[in-house]
């Protein structure tokens, strides 16, 4: 039996590379409403399903859509906003994918499997496509989520490492190690961490 994934991009039109990240997104919802766990108000997923999945209620249970995005962390709307302030191509793509970020960074795993994604080369991707800056800016390929935490801090004024470079830093390899793990779809299927504590990278 085809993944949800497969069965989404199957019938689904669009650009076939953001048609695959945001079937993956969708598919590492959980058991969270499609609002909550994507971060995006109901006008807005109905847009973005309209737009790549118009078949979509096909495949997901009537349970799945939900009335509201939900609460934001406390770090959500700057997280948005730096994305926003770095999109690439300025199509409504990188709308909905600033708000799946935001609310996917607060997962426990990976940033790309947090997402749903096979692996780091597809967020490292999807970041090139929609938010090509923040990729020049990554020179060190530093993990994902501490990027954009670290590029928060910096913009509040904040310390966040004691060390005045990377270079000479003893926790190099958690900031820029390989970011080795199995995807979440392969581990649970259609289910995902997202809200625990403990942010990986």
């Amino acid at each position: 039996m085809a993944s949800l994934v497969e069965r989404l991009v199957a019938g689904g039109r669009g650009d076939p590379f953001d048609r695959h990240v945001f079937a993956c997104a969708i598919a590492a919802t959980g058991d969270r409403p499609l609002t909550v766990s994507l971060g995006l108000a109901p006008a807005a997923l109905a847009d973005l399903l309209g737009t790549y999945f118009p078949d979509a209620r096909r495949h997901l249970p009537a349970r799945a859509w939900g009335d509201d995005a939900g609460d934001d962390a406390i770090e959500e709307p700057d997280l948005r906003r730096l994305l926003l302030d770095h999109r690439s191509r300025g199509v409504i793509e990188e709308m909905w994918l600033a708000a799946i970020i935001a609310r996917r960074s607060l997962g426990a795993n990976h940033l790309w499997q947090d997402l749903g994604l096979l692996h780091r080369d597809e967020l490292n991707a999807l970041m090139g496509r929609h938010f090509r800056d923040l990729v020049r800016r990554n020179q060190g390929d530093m993990k994902w989520k501490k990027f954009l935490y670290r590029l928060l801090c910096e913009r509040e004024g904040v310390m966040l490492c004691k060390a005045p470079n990377c270079e000479v830093c003893r926790d190099v390899a958690v900031c820029f190690g390989p970011e080795a793990g199995e995807p979440l779809s392969v581990l649970q299927p259609g289910v995902s961490d997202i809200g625990q504590t403990g942010r990986t990278g």
